[in-house]
């Protein structure tokens, strides 16, 4: 019963942050994106506390995949933000 209460959990999770999302303005997605940057270097460190206190093999394979994983996604998100930002600066400044 527990599992089914975990994935019950997860599809709802899903389903609001959804929604959250595609609710966004195109204004906002930049504050959003640095926001999640932040989060997601918090993850990173998680994903290392786990690494380092695995106990056996599964587990440790499992948190060196969740290392990489999260500096894939925290990377790609300052890229992303990167480019948006570059959106909004003057041309006549970015020849300068």
């Amino acid at each position: 019963m527990e599992a089914i209460a975990i994935i019950s959990i997860f599809v709802l999770a899903v389903f609001v942050g959804f929604e959250v999302v595609s609710k966004v303005s195109s204004t906002l997605h930049t504050p959003l994106m640095s926001g999640a940057n932040a989060i997601h270097g918090v993850i990173l460190v998680g994903a290392i506390i786990v690494a380092e206190r695995s106990s056996s093999t599964m587990e440790l394979v499992l948190s060196i995949i969740a290392v990489v994983l999260a500096t894939i996604n925290m990377v790609g998100g300052f890229v992303v933000t990167d480019r948006m930002l570059e959106m909004f600066k003057d041309k006549n400044r970015a020849g300068k």
